[in-house]
C-alpha cells in the first residue's frame, strides 16, 4: 500500500482527532484517538486512490505537499521592517487595482 504522510491534530469542534492527507486533496479522517484517526486515514487513502483509479486519474506522488510545507517552514522569518514594507506594498497594490 502507498504510504502518504499524515497531519494529525485535535479538533475541539469535532471532539476528536483529524488525520489529513496533504498529498490527496480532500482526504481526511476522524478518530476518537490518534490511533483511531490513523487507522481511519488508511481506509480514506484506499478509498481516495480507488476513486482516482476509477476516474482514470493518477494519484499525486507521495510527499509532495509535505515537502512543500517543510520548504515553507524553512524560509527565513521576516524582520518587522520587512513585514511593514510588504504590508505597505500590498495596500498600495490593492489601491491601484481599485482605481
Amino acid at each position: 500500500m502507498n504510504r502518504y504522510p499524515l497531519t494529525i491534530f485535535w479538533s475541539e469542534e469535532d471532539k476528536g482527532f483529524i488525520a489529513e492527507v496533504p498529498d490527496l486533496p480532500g482526504c481526511a479522517a476522524w478518530g476518537k484517538t490518534e490511533a483511531d484517526a490513523r487507522r481511519a486515514a488508511r481506509h480514506a487513502i484506499a478509498a481516495w486512490l480507488q476513486a482516482a483509479k476509477a476516474a482514470e486519474c493518477s494519484a499525486p506522488k507521495r510527499g509532495t505537499a509535505a515537502q512543500m510545507l517543510k520548504d515553507v517552514r524553512e524560509l527565513p522569518a521576516l524582520t518587522p521592517k520587512q513585514a511593514k514594507l510588504m504590508e505597505r506594498s500590498a495596500v498600495a497594490q490593492r489601491g491601484q487595482r481599485m482605481a
